[in-house]
């Protein structure tokens, strides 16, 4: 199987998951995000998994075609990005999660884009080849 296609049917699914999941549990979602920007353990455990799981998607996907394709690479980086930011300057990364997730309307926006990106991965992912 194609390594794009199989990272569209492991990412699609996963970011519907959680989208739905933010949606229909807002008020606990919302308590987990706010616990989870303190440096700590939990802060330091998301970088790492993020910074592997990202290194993990750039060396087997890092493709920069002009097609659907890039989402997934520019989706690697952003993890692998995301990842050492926590890891090497918390401080700055907490700084941004806080403004990224500062209002209520906030985590509806990032459940909404995060559903509509991980349907588009599932479409691209599980649509029926000719």
């Amino acid at each position: 199987m194609d390594r794009s296609l199989f990272l569209s049917r492991l990412l699609g699914p996963t970011f519907v998951a959680v989208a739905v999941g933010m949606l229909i549990n807002r008020d606990a979602y919302r308590g987990m995000i706010l616990e989870a920007l303190h440096f700590g353990i939990l802060f330091y455990l998301s970088g790492f998994i993020s910074l592997l799981a990202g290194l993990a998607i750039v060396n087997l996907h890092n493709r920069w075609q002009r097609d659907w394709r890039v989402i997934i690479t520019v989706l690697g980086w952003l993890m692998t990005i995301g990842g050492i930011f926590r890891i090497v300057l918390p401080q700055v990364a907490i700084a941004v999660g806080a403004t990224i997730y500062g209002g209520r309307a906030s985590t509806i926006v990032v459940a909404l884009t995060t559903g509509i990106l991980g349907a588009f991965l599932s479409f691209k992912g599980y649509m029926r080849r000719a």
